[in-house]
Parts: structure tokens; C-alpha cells; sequence
């Protein structure tokens, strides 16, 4: 009896065993499954933070573009000088996040500058000569050539360029668009394109040179590491640029090589000059006149500078309704100058120069002829203007607490008279363009101050 009772309370200490035994498990797995959720939540709430960051960079990216446009729009963009500019697209605040619209330095690859950049300053790929392509930074003939097969309307191949039967060859296939390009990124599709040759050394698009991009071949891209920035030519060239054949209030131009405008033509000398005067140029203006462009007209029609510039503006040679890829003289870096037909680095030199330290208004090409002789005057003239109609910017968006940025690449046109975009790309995958500590800064939960907005 004495050996069933020991039994009997051996039997409950060891069903008490189990059961601690069992709690003990039953504890750790729900101490577990609590940690699980717990984590499983707060991997959630930072998706949901980034997620948030995200579309708040994306609502900054959209006010931005209306922004510009509004500036573009009431003529800020014309009145303001380069303080006015930087501080205007600089550090500008949305809600709680930032934007900035960077514009490529391209004489100082160690400062960020900032604005819109007129595409006009550029060489247009879609009306540009061979020898204007040919003398961009970097550009090969192979691809000089294949840019001028890929936009024409012919299967005939020029020299060291391409048609379909090169492209259809290809790991995968596809026809030469004998049309004009749309993006200059189309550029990678021509036979001879590479990223290297369109963008250079500046991988991240924000003309700095950045300590990757001089360390030789330790990180991508493979550069020289002699500490300056060998960028490509993707910052010299575009296929927006277009202007109204109109002058600068939207009014008809006289054609001088129409015979039919002698008449408007003579009206508009004596409107401009005495009677006189104007009898004596008319004098000069063969019956069917066949002037190269409008510089030409004012050597052969013997014309002053200052009588020039007084009605250059009115005149043009073509029946055109639209002028596209002229190049406006007034803003183009001197490596686009060089690319005009006959200039040669003195003469880019001269004419930035002149531009730089005269004080009178460049209102129209007329002031061209105060710098170069009659035949490079006359060999550039078909090329330039001084107006411009379309403008872009690359659009860096930052939230508010740092976690998110997006970055946009915006073309806005100004034919009409309101501004309106016509391209939109995302430049994201470029990546971040601006110093870290910008984003490091706002990770802390700290403010933007002027001097880490001032950073270079």
C-alpha cells in the first residue's frame, strides 16, 4: 500500500514536470512569435515611412515642374541674374521636403550651379552638319556619320555611317528610324554610341568630379584620375531646340531673298532710317536676291552695325514657319561655338568675350559682325540666333526626413507662350547628385542650414 502511494506521487511530480516542461515551450514559442510580429511591424512601418517618403518626394517633384513653369511663364527667368537664379532653385523648401534644379557647370567641375539650362546654348543632333557633329567634345566620325544616317530619310550609307542592314545584324535586331531623334539618350542606339563617348567621366550627370570618379579603376567609371572632370558631349547637345520664324513681338518677317518683299523691305528701312538712306541701301538689293542669311545681306547691303542691329530682327531667308537648331549665340559655351562651321577656338574666345563685357543689349545677331569678319560672320549666320524657347533642368526632390529622393530630367517649351513640358525622364538610377551630408543631415532630424546648402 505504502509502495502505490509512493508511486501515485511519483506519477504527479513527473505530470507536473511535463507540464512546466510544456509551459516553458509553449512561453518561448509565443515569446518568439511575439518577436516575429514585432519585427514583422517594423519592417511594415519603415515600408510604409519609405513609402510615404517616397510619394512625398514625388509631390515635390511635381510642384517643382509647376514652379518652373510659373517663373518661366511671367518672364522671372529672363529679369533674374545669377544670385536671383541660385536662389531660386537652391535648397527651395515644399512642405517639409526640398528641391533643387541643377544646372552643369561646365567651367568648374568642384562647384554645383544651379538653374535651368537653355537648350538652345547647345548643338542640336536632328539639324546640325556633319562638321558641326564632328567637332562636339569627344565625337568619333563612326558615330558623326551614323547620326546623320539615322535621322535622314534614305537607306544610303555615308561614310564610316549605318543603315538597317547594320542594325538588323545586331544580338537584337532593329531598323534604322531614318527620322529624327526624340531624346538625345536615343543617341545609344547609333552605331559607334557608347555611354562613355555621350557621358564621359560625370556617371551621376551633376558635372562634379566626385571621388569616384577619380579613382582610376578601383570603382565604376574607368577614369584617367587626373583630377578634372573628362565629361562626353551629352551636355553640348539636344533635339528641342526650335523657334518661331516671327520677330521678337510675334510679327511676320520679311523674307530679303523674295522679290515680292522689296516693297515691305523698303517700308521698313524707311521706317528705321531717313528716306534718303533708305533709298540708298535699296539701291544695293540685287531684283532677285539670293543672300546665304541675313549677315549677309547687311555686308553686301553695306549696312552699319548700329543700322543692323536696328532691323535684324525683321529679317530672315526662309518661308520657314519654325527655325530649328539655331544656336543662340548669347548663351552657348565656347565649346559649342566651336562647333559652328568655320570658327575657330580664337574667334570663340572673342565672341565670349564680347559678350561678357559689352553694355549694350544683344537683342539680336547683329552684334556678331563687331567680332568676326565678313566671311565668318556670314559662314555662321544660317546657325545663330539669340533667342531661346526651350529649357530644361534636372530636378533633384529630398524628403523632409531624408529616407527618399527622387531626381527628374524636365524639358519645358516656350513657343506658345506658356511654358509646357514636353519630355519628363526619371534620373533616379543616376543617383544622388548633391553632397550626403544634405541627407544625412535631414536623417538626423535636423534643418538645412545655409552653410550645408552651401556646400561645394
Amino acid at each position: 500500500m505504502k509502495r502505490l502511494t509512493r508511486n501515485a506521487g511519483g506519477s504527479a511530480r513527473q505530470r507536473q514536470g511535463t507540464v512546466l516542461i510544456v509551459t516553458i515551450w509553449v512561453v518561448l514559442v509565443l515569446a518568439g512569435l511575439a518577436l516575429v510580429f514585432a519585427r514583422s511591424m517594423r519592417v511594415a512601418a519603415l515600408v510604409s515611412a519609405n513609402h510615404v517618403a517616397t510619394l512625398e518626394t514625388e509631390c515635390i517633384a511635381a510642384g517643382a515642374a509647376q514652379y518652373i513653369r510659373a517663373r518661366l511663364t511671367s518672364g522671372a527667368e529672363e529679369e533674374a541674374d545669377e544670385a536671383d537664379i541660385e536662389d531660386a532653385y537652391k535648397g527651395m523648401q515644399v512642405g517639409e521636403g526640398y528641391f533643387w534644379v541643377l544646372h552643369s557647370n561646365l567651367e568648374n567641375d568642384d562647384a554645383y550651379d544651379y538653374g535651368l539650362t537653355d537648350e538652345a546654348s547647345k548643338i542640336n543632333l536632328n539639324s546640325a552638319s556633319l562638321e558641326m557633329l564632328q567637332n562636339l567634345p569627344g565625337m568619333t566620325a563612326e558615330l558623326a556619320a551614323s547620326i546623320i544616317d539615322w535621322r535622314d530619310e534614305d537607306s544610303e550609307v555615308s561614310t564610316s555611317g549605318a543603315e538597317s542592314e547594320y542594325y538588323l545584324l545586331q544580338s537584337e535586331a532593329y531598323n534604322c528610324k531614318n527620322a529624327p531623334l526624340e531624346t538625345v539618350d536615343e543617341i545609344l542606339l547609333i552605331k559607334g554610341a557608347s555611354e562613355e563617348l555621350l557621358y564621359g567621366e560625370d556617371t551621376n550627370l551633376n558635372g562634379i568630379l566626385d571621388d569616384h570618379e577619380n579613382d582610376g579603376d578601383l570603382s565604376q567609371p574607368d577614369d584617367n584620375q587626373n583630377g578634372s572632370l573628362d565629361t562626353g558631349f551629352y551636355d553640348y547637345v539636344t533635339v528641342y531646340s526650335v523657334e518661331a520664324n516671327t520677330d521678337s513681338e510675334g510679327n511676320e518677317r520679311i523674307n530679303i531673298n523674295d522679290a515680292g518683299s522689296r516693297s515691305t523691305l523698303q517700308t521698313t528701312l524707311q521706317e528705321n532710317f531717313d528716306e534718303e538712306r533708305a533709298l540708298e541701301i535699296m539701291t544695293l538689293v540685287p531684283t532677285n536676291p539670293r543672300y546665304d542669311n541675313i549677315l549677309d545681306f547687311h555686308f553686301q547691303a553695306g549696312l552699319s552695325a548700329e543700322e543692323f542691329g536696328k532691323i535684324a530682327d525683321r529679317l530672315t531667308t526662309s518661308d520657314e514657319d519654325t527655325l530649328p537648331g539655331l544656336v543662340n549665340v548669347n548663351t552657348a559655351s565656347k565649346e559649342v561655338l566651336m562647333c559652328l562651321p568655320g570658327l575657330e577656338e580664337s574667334d570663340a574666345d572673342a565672341l565670349l568675350s564680347y559678350r561678357g563685357t559689352t553694355n549694350a543689349e544683344l537683342t539680336s545677331i547683329a552684334w556678331v559682325v563687331n567680332v568676326l569678319d565678313a566671311a565668318k560672320a556670314v559662314g555662321i549666320g544660317s546657325y545663330i540666333t539669340v533667342r531661346s524657347s526651350q529649357y530644361s533642368g534636372d530636378i533633384v526632390c529630398l524628403s523632409g526626413n531624408g529616407r527618399a529622393y527622387k531626381r527628374y530630367k524636365a524639358v519645358f517649351d516656350m513657343q506658345t507662350g506658356s511654358a509646357r513640358i514636353v519630355y519628363w525622364k526619371s534620373l533616379t538610377s543616376f543617383g544622388w547628385p548633391l553632397d550626403e551630408e544634405i541627407v544625412s543631415t535631414l536623417r538626423e532630424g535636423k534643418p538645412l542650414t545655409e552653410s550645408i546648402l552651401g556646400m561645394n
